[in-house]
């Protein structure tokens, strides 16, 4: 593998600071829900979660959908909206950015870019976003390998931002049971490569809230650096993800539970 960047004879050990956050040293709880929906909705939700203690908020405000007649996000009036809860609560903030139109915009607003599973293959997006002085999480593709999955890495990596943050979410396979399949083995494989940090998104796999716990714990359990969850003050009403996003009460009990795998 022509790797220069992402594997360790680049650097034995990626630590990410945002703020008081050290992504990489110790477990970090992201959570939030799918999509910003108004301010009250996001306000409501973040003042629950700084309560239980979450690391980082997240909250999208342009959302990939699969049907173009579905909630696509408000634009960067939800970027608006983070950005004056994350003030408020003095909670660090990450967004997804779809397209190289959109990127330094969200970069104005949030702590950390997303790049989406949907566009992990968008090499024009994965240079801009490496031309940028903020942290990059970058989401596994749908059918992806980890050796492509590294070179989306090392895409970023190769334009000198090195703060780059995988992050597992499942991938597509014959199953029905889940929405996707989580691929656990994949945490310990990268480490074996990879001085990056890696993160698990528990909720899009699961599809479902009612498993989100079990697979949140595994992640803990397999050596992850922290998951990503989506919590929603209302998740039955949700605009976006609803069967997958955690009630607040559903939330607090994962991180007492993980917690205990640590």
């Amino acid at each position: 593998m022509d790797y220069k960047y992402v594997t360790k004879s680049f650097r034995d050990r990626t630590v990410i600071k945002i703020g008081e956050v050290e992504v990489g040293k110790k477990f970090v709880f992201i959570a939030g829900p799918c999509s910003i929906e108004s301010y009250k909705q996001l306000h409501d939700t973040v003042e629950h979660l700084v309560d239980i203690g979450v690391d980082i908020i997240r909250g999208g405000a342009y959302k990939p959908r699969t049907s173009p007649y579905t909630f696509q996000g408000l634009g960067e009036e939800g970027l608006k909206i983070l950005k004056k809860v994350s003030d408020k609560f003095g909670v660090p903030t990450v967004s997804e950015a779809m397209d190289t139109r959109h990127i330094n915009k969200v970069a104005k607003y949030v702590d950390i870019i997303q790049i989406g599973a949907r566009n992990m293959y968008n090499y024009p997006l994965l240079k801009e976003a490496g031309k940028l002085d903020k942290p990059i999480l970058l989401k596994r593709g749908l059918s992806a390998t980890l050796r492509e999955w590294l070179y989306a890495a090392e895409y970023i990596m190769k334009e000198g931002n090195t703060d780059v943050i995988l992050c597992e979410r499942g991938i597509r396979t014959f199953t029905q049971h889940t929405r996707f399949t989580l691929d656990i083995a994949v945490v310990p494989s990268v480490k074996e490569i990879s001085h990056l940090p890696i993160i698990i998104d528990p909720s899009h796999p699961a599809g479902r809230r009612n498993i989100v716990k079990p697979l949140a714990k595994a992640a803990a359990c397999v050596g992850a650096d922290g998951i990503m969850v989506e919590v929603h003050i209302d998740p039955d009403n949700a605009l976006s993800d609803s069967k997958q996003s955690l009630t607040i009460e559903l939330y607090r009990e994962l991180v007492n539970e993980v917690k205990k795998c640590l």
